[in-house]
């Protein structure tokens, strides 16, 4: 019988073999988790607007998944560091990916205790469902609200929010 509860991958807190990059630990100082967005998304910097504005306390930190950090947060996860597919939540010892990202994400709001709730009980509907739903909105996403020319990496109002 299939778990209903989000699926979270562990961290691999090693990069791959084949990485020349340097590597920082994202979590070394800040224990946050990092919500990966794909940062030349409209649809997905209206999400990234609407999580910091349900999370006055800032218990979610950001990066765009074609950032330094993002890329480095992705191998961290065991993805593939130019999957722009999904969104991604990275903690310091797990990590989610599509309609489970969202549900984890969404227990993390404190604006309003229906995220909490929603984001509890989210899982009740099997993951499957909840994926299908996710990919036909995340493979539509440039056409459904567009796309910009650069990527947004940061905002000063936020700046100990975004991980560069």
């Amino acid at each position: 019988r299939a778990s209903s509860r989000p699926r979270a991958r562990p961290a691999a807190p090693r990069a791959s073999a084949g990485d020349a990059s340097p590597r920082v630990d994202y979590f070394a100082t800040d224990k946050r988790p990092v919500i990966l967005f794909d940062g030349v998304c409209n649809l997905c910097n209206g999400g990234v607007n609407f999580a910091l504005d349900m999370d006055p306390p800032g218990k979610l930190r950001f990066a765009a998944l074609q950032s330094t950090a993002g890329r480095a947060l992705l191998r961290r996860a065991g993805r593939d560091p130019d999957d722009m597919s999904s969104i991604v939540l990275v903690e310091e010892h797990a990590a989610y990916v599509k309609s489970d990202a969202v549900l984890r994400i969404a227990t993390y709001f404190s604006a309003n205790p229906l995220f909490p709730f929603a984001g509890t009980l989210g899982p009740v509907v099997p993951g499957f469902i909840r994926d299908a739903f996710y990919d036909a909105i995340a493979d539509n996403r440039y056409e459904l609200l567009g796309m910009k020319d650069e990527c947004r990496l940061g905002d000063d109002r936020f700046d100990d929010r975004f991980v560069q």
